[in-house]
């Protein structure tokens, strides 16, 4: 993409309203442009970002069995009433219509997937399945704050399990938090799995998926020693007590949840009716898990991770970030066209700078964009050999023939 052509603009000022790092990154970087409180628009940068997140998520679902469906954001009243939950959700859920015609503005998609199954599922033979959404989620959320971290429409990927008996979905339980880890690996996330309460959903405990940051809403209890983690809400250790796993020390610190997984048990198959027989020929409820991860929560978590205030910095990790190589020409357009696209042919996404600014204004911009590697053309450069590379805050002198060979190479060492 060359950055003459991007719909892009930087700003200088701070949003007044921001209220967290990743709000006023992304705005003043030009990724998303906020309308209403807890809501924001992506725009080409964000968007390209968001869908990295996207299709890392899908990998890791599609590796453990997942198979991608596509949902409804209107619902029907009756099918909200079924679980209880027209009236107990009542805080959170958006509806709209008439009397007559009333429908919930999905905040979460149990109900509708429970039914989608029940009408497909009959037996044992047709189990286990696990479904999985990217989908838009609107929550009358009180307290939308903290940039993306905590909205009132936001992206999320929401997958539900279904099995016949609880050893089955305990084994599918355990693979969800291996396919979680390695995602959230792969956005550059080192995320704690975290025993937390049930809340709506169950009874039982389920399991949050916490980074570790002093801007974190949430107090984790953990252990250095292990991976022994609990949130402090139902916590029934103190900082300094001896972990109940390994026996090291506990330590507290704050944290960001970036995803969930609950056991659901026959919460909505049983409200819904959602059944199958079993191989005694005996009719049986379905037996249901639920895993979310939201893509937005995460991008803005990556961003209160990753971006250096004191720089003015963003560095967004490979696999997320919205272009491998930032490609800036200073006045050397010609030469920076034929690197370009030799990029493009070795399937090399770059965003090229050819634009008629000042250079400082270039290398400003440049770190706001926060691409991993950065390529720079000039007449400095080319009197050196050809072009000056930038990783890792290291700079090294290229001819025009190493360009491609020396970005793979950093690309793939690119731990992060």
């Amino acid at each position: 993409m060359k950055q003459s052509q991007l719909f892009f603009k930087t700003r200088k000022e701070t949003p007044a309203d921001a209220d967290s790092i990743n709000a006023s990154y992304l705005i003043r970087a030009g990724f998303v442009q906020k309308h209403i409180a807890g809501a924001y628009a992506f725009l080409p940068l964000g968007l390209k970002v968001l869908k990295n997140i996207e299709q890392i998520i899908r990998e890791e679902m599609n590796a453990i069995g997942g198979q991608e469906i596509l949902m409804n954001i209107m619902q029907p009243k009756e099918l909200w009433q079924k679980t209880g939950r027209w009236e107990a959700l009542d805080d959170v859920l958006y509806k709209s219509g008439d009397e007559k015609n009333q429908i919930a503005m999905a905040p979460t998609h149990e109900e509708q997937v429970t039914t989608i199954v029940k009408n497909t599922i009959n037996s044992y033979k047709d189990l286990p399945k696990a479904l999985y959404q990217f989908q838009t989620k609107l929550r009358n959320e009180p307290r939308a704050k903290s940039g993306l971290l905590r909205g009132r429409e936001f992206q999320m990927k929401d997958m539900y399990s279904f099995h016949a008996t609880e050893e089955d979905f305990l084994n599918f339980y355990e693979e969800s938090k291996k396919a979680y880890l390695k995602a959230y690996k792969r956005m550059g996330l080192e995320a704690k799995i975290v025993e937390a309460s049930g809340g709506v959903f169950t009874q039982k405990n389920s399991h949050e998926f916490q980074v570790l940051t002093e801007v974190g809403e949430d107090t984790i209890y953990y252990c250095e020693k292990c991976d022994w983690a609990v949130n402090k809400e139902i916590a029934e250790v103190k900082v300094g007590d001896n972990c109940p796993k390994c026996g090291g020390e506990i330590k507290a610190a704050q944290a960001i949840e970036v995803g969930n997984i609950f056991p659901l048990e026959t919460k909505y198959s049983g409200a819904l009716e959602a059944k199958f027989v079993n191989q005694a020929g005996m009719e049986k409820e379905i037996i249901m898990g639920c895993y979310g991860i939201g893509l937005s929560r995460a991008l803005g978590t990556i961003v209160e991770v990753y971006y250096d205030s004191t720089k003015n910095q963003m560095a967004w990790p490979k696999e997320v970030a919205p272009f491998a190589v930032h490609l800036i020409s200073l006045g050397k357009n010609d030469e920076a066209e034929k690197i370009y696209q030799e990029l493009i042919a070795n399937k090399i996404e770059a965003l090229y700078d050819d634009r008629e600014i000042s250079a400082g204004e270039k290398f400003a911009e440049a770190d706001l964009v926060g691409c991993p590697i950065r390529l720079i053309v000039s007449e400095k450069s080319l009197a050196n050999g050809g072009v000056e590379i930038a990783f890792n805050q290291e700079t090294e002198k290229l001819s025009t023939g190493e360009v491609v060979d020396k970005v793979i190479h950093n690309l793939d060492n690119i731990i992060k």
